[in-house]
Order: structure tokens, then C-alpha cells, then sequence
């Protein structure tokens, strides 16, 4: 009987194990699709910070021209895109923050997992 028993216990560790190992191969296939979106949303988030400071480039030279020209009206219309767009480059500039830590944070997991496996 106890050959039976001590076979059960190794088949039951055994089984466990490779359960375990199961489990962190699913949490590595997890983590690399989270890395992978995270780095596409950086590169985004990249792209349309540049997109707004050509923008607020360009609204600085349309403000510049009407004070030359002395259009008041398009002067105030050409201030509050500029507002706009400071806001709408803060807004990104604070989401690329955000996808930075998201990214080194989906990495370290990554890693951890890739290490404890």
C-alpha cells in the first residue's frame, strides 16, 4: 500500500506542477499582448504631440500675421485656438506620461513572469 501512496503523492505534485508552469505561460502570453498595446499607444501618443505643436506653431504664425494686419477679431479668435491647443497638448502630454508607466509597469510584470517560470 505505501509504494501506492507515495506514487499518488508524485503524481499529484507532479500534475501540479505542470499546472503552475501552465498558469505562468498563460500569464506570459498575457503580459506580452499588454507590452505590445502599451508601446503602440506611446508611439500614438508620440504622434499627436507633434501633430499639436505643429498646430499651435502654426496658430502662433496666423496671430502673429492678423497683429501685423490689425484684424482685433481675428487676433481674439487666433488667442483661444492657441488656448486650445496648449490644453489639447497638455491633455496628450499627460496620457503619454500615463502609457510610459503602464508600459514600464506591464514590463516588469513581464519580466517577473519570465523569471519566476
Amino acid at each position: 500500500m505505501k509504494p501506492l501512496t507515495t506514487m499518488a503523492v508524485g503524481a499529484v505534485v507532479l500534475a501540479l506542477g505542470y499546472g503552475a508552469a501552465d498558469a505562468q505561460n498563460g500569464r506570459i502570453t498575457q503580459d506580452r499582448p499588454d507590452v505590445r498595446q502599451d508601446r503602440r499607444d506611446l508611439h500614438q501618443d508620440n504622434r499627436d504631440i507633434r501633430q499639436d505643436r505643429r498646430d499651435l506653431a502654426g496658430d502662433r504664425r496666423e496671430l502673429a500675421q492678423d497683429e501685423r494686419a490689425g484684424r482685433t477679431a481675428q487676433v481674439k479668435r487666433d488667442r483661444a485656438d492657441i488656448r486650445s491647443d496648449k490644453r489639447d497638448l497638455r491633455t496628450v502630454v499627460q496620457d503619454r506620461r500615463d502609457d510610459r508607466r503602464d508600459l514600464r509597469q506591464d514590463q516588469r510584470v513581464l519580466a517577473r513572469d519570465q523569471r519566476s517560470q
